[in-house]
């Protein structure tokens, strides 16, 4: 009797014990998923393409009220070119206009470009993004394969156009990162030097003094941002190149 009652006792606890085991697995689930969260990058924005549409139906609208030229050269990327107030003063005469939307990762300018580029058939196109997809945490090689996705979207349609790859800026708010910088903008070299309608210009020695450390007077108190003096330098690296490239079209 006294063994039947202790095996009735392991059989409840057993039961007990079970009872309690999906309690104790969501316990366990719901933590591993706490320290997910706890853990993700706290700097990555929210990457759905939709929180620009406010920026991008202002630049359809404006289309529809003051079109820019079909046909000429296109600046687009993020919030490095987007701020170049003096854009078209400083590459006058040659028929630039600016499409870039601060804040944007390479595949937000994909989402876009059906609407904010291919639509104006750019003879030539300037291209600046990948430095919000390094604060994202994003690798070099998702970097330049988002280039690589843009230029094969744009030949695609417009088999001609020459596209210029500016190099991602080495800013002292990316100092921890510049390796990732340095590796993204190599493999964007590399890809231009295979194909005649791509070249690669390197704005960053202009960012840098005579001791190799960063010009911090060019920036803003982020130190990500330019002041004024910083892109009269990356007018005076890019314009060449590009009027170069109008001439001989």
């Amino acid at each position: 009797m006294l063994i039947a009652t202790q095996k009735t006792n392991s059989i409840r606890e057993i039961a007990g014990r079970l009872h309690l085991l999906p309690l104790i697995c969501a316990l366990l689930l719901a933590g591993t998923l706490g320290a997910q969260t706890t853990n993700a990058p706290k700097s990555a924005p929210n990457l759905d393409p939709v929180r620009f549409e406010r920026d991008i139906n202002r630049y359809l609208a404006s289309d529809r009220t003051n079109p820019p030229p079909q046909k000429a050269i296109l600046f687009i990327g993020s919030s490095i070119f987007r701020l170049w107030e003096k854009l078209p003063e400083q590459m006058a005469p040659l028929p630039v206009f600016n499409r870039a939307f601060g804040g944007s990762v390479t595949t937000d300018v994909l989402h876009y470009m059906d609407k904010l580029v291919l639509p104006y058939e750019p003879r030539i196109i300037v291209y600046y993004c990948g430095s919000n997809d390094i604060n994202a945490g994003r690798k070099a090689e998702e970097v330049c394969d988002g280039f690589r996705q843009f230029v094969g979207r744009v030949h695609a349609q417009l088999p001609e156009t020459r596209i210029f790859y500016v190099s991602i800026n080495r800013v002292p708010q990316k100092q921890d990162r510049w390796e990732v910088v340095d590796t993204a903008n190599q493999l964007a070299r590399e890809y231009c030097t295979r194909n005649r309608r791509l070249a690669y210009i390197d704005v960053n020695p202009t960012l840098f003094g005579a001791d190799g450390q960063p010009r911090l007077e060019l920036y803003q108190t982020d130190r990500l941002h330019f002041k004024a003096p910083a892109y009269k330098g990356f007018a005076a690296i890019i314009k060449p190149v590009i009027a170069e490239a109008w001439g001989n079209k």
